[in-house]
């Protein structure tokens, strides 16, 4: 029975140990991220990293002893200390957002990636119904999800693009005055809105994975150089970017189109049965996000149900601001 206790010991030790030099590693490899963006790959995991180091210190904290105590319980505090840097500005602007209760005049837009693989078609398109936003941004309306974006144009007077092949496309109840893709390399739709307050632009964009590293980058500058065509002061923009808000690259993109991204620390995927042979209870990387400019409030910032896709929808409601 001892030697079974001392082989245990052994094993929680050395699997605080491995959870401390590993977090703290890949931790700092990741901010790294600010100059490369092979490493900036390694920020989007940052959720792991810290519990690696929380795992290690709670571990070491409670089974080892003397120096080696310290050493694992060092590790783990420099693992939680980089993610830190990363993260504790985003949560804290997550704690600072206070819902309002909405008004007449509202604008609900919603921000959905349906998923080209949706397992519930119906299920989601009875739940965007009910939900009677005034503009909805459909990424990945293809595939198994097609039947939601025939339907969603029989229900909207609307939308961005009369073509099947659209990706993504806009959704409104308001009369859109002229709409385009964004350039090649890039998918991305925008629409300009009729208002009584006067016309703004809606502008959707679905970007690829950051690895290979360089192309999501590349896609961020072009959304940047499309989105400076119009009143930044009016503009909103969303979008599955595929990219969370500690990497340096979504960093760089808040900073570069001058505008307030309303999702803070609102995690998104995976959702549902997300692959074959996995399922998620709950999602836990926020890569689905809405900008708007400054003549915009938010009033409320939700996440949606799981409904068929590997996304949740985010459901935002902005209200004008008087000029």
């Amino acid at each position: 029975m001892r030697l079974i206790v001392q082989l245990l010991s052994l094993l929680v030790r050395g699997t605080a140990l491995m959870l401390g030099l590993a977090g703290s590693i890949l931790a700092l490899a990741s901010l790294g991220g600010a100059l490369s963006p092979r490493l900036d790959a390694l920020t989007h995991a940052a959720p792991f990293w810290l519990g690696m180091g929380v795992g290690a210190v709670a571990l070491g904290a409670l089974f080892a002893r003397d120096a080696e105590r310290w050493v694992i319980v060092a590790l783990g505090v420099v693992a939680i200390s980089a993610c830190g840097v990363m993260m504790l500005p985003e949560l804290r602007m997550a704690w600072r957002f206070k819902p309002e209760a909405t008004a007449p005049g509202d604008l609900k837009v919603i921000q959905f990636n349906v998923w080209h693989e949706n397992y519930a078609p119906e299920e989601s398109l009875e739940w965007l119904l009910a939900q009677n936003a005034d503009v909805i941004v459909l990424v990945e309306g293809g595939g198994t999800a097609w039947p939601i974006a025939k339907r969603l144009r029989a229900a909207y007077p609307f939308t961005s693009c009369k073509a099947r092949a659209c990706e993504p496309t806009i959704f409104s109840r308001r009369k859109i005055i002229e709409s385009g893709a964004v350039p090649k390399g890039l998918p991305g739709a925008w629409a300009v809105l009729e208002d009584p307050a006067g016309p703004f632009a809606v502008m959707g964009a679905h970007y690829v994975w950051p690895v290979p590293a360089g192309r999501q980058q590349k896609q961020s500058a072009m959304l940047v150089k499309a989105a400076s065509k119009f009143d930044r002061r009016d503009l909103i923009i969303t979008g599955d970017f595929n990219s969370t808000p500690w990497s340096f690259t979504l960093k760089r993109q808040d900073k570069a189109l001058g505008l307030q991204r309303l999702t803070r620390a609102l995690p998104s995927w995976p959702s549902g049965q997300f692959s074959r042979v996995a399922a998620a209870p709950a999602p836990f990387l926020p890569i689905d996000h809405v900008y708007a400019g400054s003549a915009w409030r938010a009033v409320k910032v939700e996440r949606g149900p799981a409904i068929g896709s590997d996304h949740r929808p985010i459901i935002v409601t902005l209200r004008r601001e008087a000029k």
